[in-house]
């Protein structure tokens, strides 16, 4: 268990009370999904996030899209960077978040390669819609994160699935937003780790497991069961889209909390990734502008140049989008 002692510094040193509004949002679309970064090749941060298009019911579907900015506020959309249209499994859904980022808190926020290669995680599914179940959880690489160049599906089915022999009871109608940091210590014995919230029924109650990989393409469930959950067995109680932060000694969990009509972000904290101590105070962003009235949730956390950075996913007057809030 960490202490409430350290959970308190962990919140102090992580508030952003400065909300800054919608930085990227599309009319006609929803924007969803924040995973931000620094691309050292451009020269800027970067955004990939999930964009759907519900124009055409025959179609429509999560892809991922990339934007740039160079000051963190203000962001220019570069283009798409995983498509529908696959053929397979995942042929109308296919929202992504890089991997591999560095996790340390005052790090560079760079993504690591691994063979050569930079990866994502994604969210892929056969039907159209926003988020139908059954969905699945794939790979993909390229060797440049520029839009330019499509990234790479190396594999013909998902690397977790809620049809899998081994699947736990907590993801068994479908896998939603994944994280994947690398554990140089490989503590669970395996150097790269995978967070990701699973959906079962009844209810349709969402919590937070674990899979570990040592090439990123063969995962494996670690663990009998979840690793993080509100603890509650009743409707629409969601523990959602973790992020990694290495914060000294402890490992931060970022994520989302859903239940009584609506959502929030909050975190959990952890020293050996295995075990996590929720934090139960004042949510990180919470409710409480016209434009996230409805949620304030999907976190994203960084700090740069003693700023802290808290990107969500913001639905209220102004439909569904990238906002922002700061720590000043």
């Amino acid at each position: 268990m960490v202490s409430e002692y350290d959970l308190q510094r962990v919140h102090q040193a992580m508030r952003t009370p400065r909300k800054r509004g919608m930085v990227l949002q599309e009319d006609g679309c929803s924007i969803d999904c924040p995973t931000v970064f620094y691309d050292g090749e451009a020269g800027c941060w970067g955004m990939f996030y999930a964009r759907f298009d519900p124009g055409s019911s025959a179609s429509s579907g999560y892809e991922t899209w990339l934007a740039h900015s160079e000051n963190l506020l203000d962001w220019q959309v570069q283009g798409r960077v995983l498509a529908q249209g696959s053929g397979g499994w995942d042929d109308r859904q296919a929202d992504g978040g890089l991997a591999l980022i560095n996790p340390d808190w005052d790090g560079d926020h760079t993504p690591e390669r691994y063979d050569g290669r930079y990866w994502m995680t994604y969210i892929g599914g056969a039907l159209p819609g926003y988020e139908p179940d059954p969905l699945s959880i794939g790979v993909a690489y390229s060797e440049t994160l520029s839009p330019v160049r499509p990234w790479q599906r190396p594999l013909t089915g998902p690397v977790l699935s809620p049809s899998d022999p081994d699947v736990r009871p907590f993801e068994a109608v479908t896998l939603y937003k994944s994280a994947v940091v690398r554990d140089p210590d490989e503590r669970l014995g395996h150097p790269f780790l995978m967070y990701y919230n699973g959906k079962r029924q009844p209810f349709s109650i969402e919590r937070i497991g674990l899979a570990v990989s040592d090439d990123m393409l063969h995962w494996r469930r670690c663990g009998d069961g979840h690793q993080l959950d509100q603890g509650i067995e009743d409707r629409w109680n969601i523990s959602g889209d973790p992020q990694l932060i290495r914060w000294g000694d402890l490992w931060v969990m970022h994520f989302f909390v859903a239940r009584d009509r609506t959502a929030y972000d909050t975190f959990a904290c952890s020293r050996d990734l295995l075990n996590w101590t929720p934090w139960t105070g004042e949510p990180l962003v919470k409710p409480d502008q016209p434009y996230d009235m409805t949620f304030a949730h999907k976190p994203f956390v960084l700090k740069h140049d003693d700023v802290v950075y808290h990107f969500y996913c913001a639905v209220g007057d102004r439909g569904r989008g990238i906002a922002l809030a700061t720590s000043r």
